[in-house]
């Protein structure tokens, strides 16, 4: 892949795709990467530029297991072309210089170089390696109302339960 190439996935078409990137707090938007690999689970908020993803311990987000590259993928953050203002994560194959991983990456069962992520993409990075991603909007405080539901609290009254020493 020419570095010409390499920097038209990161980028897009233009270089004014980098205006306005940082939107989420006017969107209300969360970004979530849950990272599933040889250690468990771990979960990350996603807010930066750019993330590195791999098996190397400098690795912004490190991936354990032997079946990862050292560099395995890039994570950019992009502005949405739309009218709404926020942004949007692309996951790119390799490092930032444009050397791709040796397995590649699989999104959503199919292998691509790159991909724009949406809600709930599964990532496959190698064997019992993966991670999803959400795309959480946060609609109550953007209207300014709250859901019924989030204060719902239920008393027990300790006649209500059954007495366990009878």
């Amino acid at each position: 892949m020419t570095e010409k190439n390499t920097q038209q996935i990161f980028l897009g078409n233009s270089p004014s795709d980098f205006k306005n990137v940082s939107m989420a707090a006017e969107t209300h938007e969360s970004h979530l990467l849950i990272i599933e690999d040889d250690q468990g689970r771990k979960e990350f908020t996603l807010d930066r530029p750019t993330y590195s993803i791999g098996r190397d311990r400098e690795c912004d987000i490190r991936l354990v297991s032997q079946f990862v590259s050292r560099r395995h993928a890039t994570l950019v953050k992009l502005p949405r072309d739309d009218k709404k203002r926020g942004f949007y994560y692309r996951i790119v194959d390799g490092d930032a210089k444009g050397k791709t991983s040796s397995n590649g990456l699989m999104i959503n069962g199919r292998k691509i170089p790159a991909h724009d992520l949406k809600n709930e993409d599964e990532v496959v990075f190698g064997p019992q390696v993966r991670a999803i991603y959400y795309l959480l909007r946060d609609s109550m405080r953007s209207t300014g109302q709250t859901d019924a539901s989030e204060y719902d609290i239920t008393l027990i009254n300790p006649g209500m339960t059954e007495d366990l020493e009878d």
